[in-house]
């Protein structure tokens, strides 16, 4: 097991899965703490990259594409303070962050995880039922229905049609986009075959954000959201709503028979040349621990 305990967060690496927890710190964003741990399975890792400073370096994880419905969402635009997949290190901590580094690579390394895109969520989302208040309204999705409503900061015209109640079944796509600069942001829903758009102020499917503290938080909702539609790849429904179907079982090979085949395959790929003298050490001390 590999773990790292900072500030700004720990993250815990078993073999299996990596377990990110935010911190307490003050300087932790609203939306981290509110997302709460995260669970990622080794599938959903693309790679993981650690960067050095002078005060202090970061670690930096890359997911599957499609494997995470708050980064579909969001399109990657959550900023440094709110994107739970980096963590702060300090400058005492960098060898044990270069130690996770490589534990996690070499267990990707080992379990041939692809890093090319999924067709379907590996990540269940934000839980439910979620209420966030921000720019001119409040979004509230229990799962089955999204409410929007409207505050004194409304525009009247968008105003005037009351609170908006749309069902997730109607809803086709989600989007949520910080205020940058002087252009607002927004978490916008398309429901149906609604082929034109009104900019967010006037739009009763959209709320308009204004870069204020809890605008991030609106993030959790369209991720809510999203991991509830189908996947965008056309694989089907979210992992909490897909069922396995009745089969017989796959035959299930000897561990210790797997990790000797699996340090043949290592001998082979350093033998050609595809591993360096180091990764192949690397690799081979990681099979070697599982044995």
């Amino acid at each position: 097991m590999a773990e790292i305990i900072q500030k700004d967060g720990t993250w815990v690496f078993d073999g299996d899965a990596l377990r990110l927890t935010p911190g307490h710190d003050k300087n932790v964003s609203l939306l981290r703490k509110t997302l709460g741990e995260l669970v990622l399975p080794l599938g959903a890792l693309a790679g993981i990259s650690f960067e050095q400073g002078r005060r202090a370096g970061r670690l930096r994880l890359r997911l599957r594409d499609g494997a995470d419905p708050l980064l579909l969402a969001t399109g990657g635009r959550l900023t440094e303070p709110h994107d739970p997949y980096q963590l702060l290190v300090e400058s005492d901590r960098h060898g044990v962050a270069e130690y996770l580094v490589d534990e996690v690579r070499n267990a990707l390394l080992l379990d041939r995880v692809p890093a090319g895109s999924v067709d379907a969520y590996l990540l269940p989302g934000p839980s439910v039922p979620l209420s966030v208040s921000a720019g001119d309204g409040t979004a509230a999705f229990d799962g089955e229905h999204i409410r929007l409503a409207w505050n004194w900061k409304t525009e009247e015209a968008k105003a005037a049609a009351g609170s908006r109640s749309l069902a997730l079944a109607d809803v086709r796509a989600v989007e949520w986009h910080p205020a940058v600069g002087l252009e607002n942001g927004w978490l916008r829903f398309t429901v149906g075959n609604a082929a034109t758009k009104a900019p967010p102020k006037y739009d009763p499917d959209a709320v308009e954000l204004w870069g204020f503290k809890k605008d991030p938080l609106m993030a959790l909702v369209a991720a809510a959201v999203q991991a509830r539609l189908p996947h965008p790849a056309g694989a089907g429904p979210a992992p909490q709503d897909r069922a396995l179907p009745p089969g017989p079982a796959a035959p299930v090979e000897d561990d210790h028979d797997a990790l000797l085949r699996r340090l043949r395959e290592l001998g082979e790929l350093h033998r050609t040349g595809v591993l360096t003298d180091d990764e192949f050490a690397l690799a081979k001390q990681a099979v070697l621990k599982r044995m």
